[in-house]
């Protein structure tokens, strides 16, 4: 195999890989900044959100992690 050869399907192999890289801090802060809106939606929150995201043999685990002082009653759309 040439070198070209091999220097394109290492930079394919690189690609695909940051492709599949974990989330940055930027996408992070947005999807915790939409979680916690949502979140607070439906929940009397107190403290701070976490939001973490574990690579496993599929893909990756997920994890938002709040407390609340108590779940807000919502009355079903008519």
């Amino acid at each position: 195999m040439g070198k070209k050869i091999r220097d394109d399907k290492n930079r394919l192999r690189l690609l695909l890989e940051a492709d599949k890289a974990e989330m940055n801090e930027v996408s992070r802060a947005a999807a915790l900044a939409d979680f916690k809106r949502v979140a607070e939606e439906y929940f009397e929150t107190c403290g701070g959100f976490s939001l973490t995201a574990k690579k496993d043999k599929t893909g990756e685990e997920v994890t938002l992690t709040f407390r609340i002082t108590r779940v807000k009653n919502c009355s079903a759309l008519k």
